[in-house]
């Protein structure tokens, strides 16, 4: 009896592998990407909520509550390019006509050699812009600190009186954290520009940063752990039925 084979050739087995494993790939690094924007949010939480959980070492109630923006950088490392220097992703949001909080805006911030006078280590970074002019560098999508914006770095201290003069030195405070210490951080020369790869895989296509930041975009749900701590200590959280200890996420959408 003659046996018929219907057995490939083994180049388009193998063809037909490659194919498979590329495909499979692409799918883990999409999800991977998603993964990691994710946690930066949820990482730029954490530091909120680490930070304000000192009273005596966090960020003014006065400063957060009249912040037109707020961005986090988690884990600022030092990198070396050329010369050396620092670069670090993050996530910003601005108030929006309505006073709520926008949906975030993954952004990059790339400096020179200020990390060193903290040892050179990967640092927390919080910058908060605090007058119109400040808010309209950010929403231009690129822009340095120092040269565009004036920076110094912000006061310390929940219970800080309100009578400094925080808010006529400089458009931007900017703030750090490395080993458990917090203080005021001088990021001027450092460059913020909005994070385009990671727009893309946090909302599906290119939206420029204007339109995100003024609320034109609705938030996703891996952002409210990062929205909630920002209406938690810019004194929105009761609008939102949220409590006050820096523990948790809000169900409350902002939008």
């Amino acid at each position: 009896m003659t046996r018929i084979s219907f057995a490939l050739p083994r180049c388009f087995v193998v063809l037909g592998a490659a194919l498979l494993l590329l495909t499979g790939t692409g799918w883990s690094a999409d999800d991977k990407d998603q993964s990691d924007i994710d946690k930066r949010l949820d990482a730029s939480a954490q530091v909120l909520n680490e930070i304000m959980a000192t009273p005596d070492k966090a960020i003014p109630d006065k400063v957060m509550s009249d912040a037109k923006c707020v961005a986090v950088i988690p884990s600022m490392v030092k990198v070396a390019v050329v010369f050396g220097g620092n670069h670090g992703k993050g996530v910003a949001t601005c108030r929006t006509e309505s006073g709520r909080w926008s949906a975030p805006a993954p952004i990059t911030i790339t400096g020179g050699s200020w990390g060193l006078q903290l040892g050179g280590q990967a640092v927390d970074l919080v910058m908060i812009v605090t007058n119109e002019d400040g808010m309209q560098h950010l929403l231009s999508s690129k822009f340095k600190l120092g040269a565009d914006a004036s920076a110094a770095a912000g006061p310390v201290g929940r219970d800080t009186a309100a009578d400094t003069d925080w808010k006529m030195r400089a458009e931007v405070l900017t703030y750090s954290r490395a080993r458990g210490i917090f203080a005021g951080i001088d990021l001027n020369g450092s460059a913020v520009t909005q994070d385009k790869e990671e727009t893309r895989i946090l909302y599906g296509s290119f939206i420029p940063f204007a339109d995100i930041l003024s609320g034109k975009v609705a938030a996703r749900e891996a952002s409210e752990p990062f929205l909630a701590a920002i209406r938690r200590y810019s004194g929105q959280a009761k609008e939102h039925g949220e409590l006050k200890p820096a523990s948790g996420s809000a169900n409350t959408a902002s939008r």
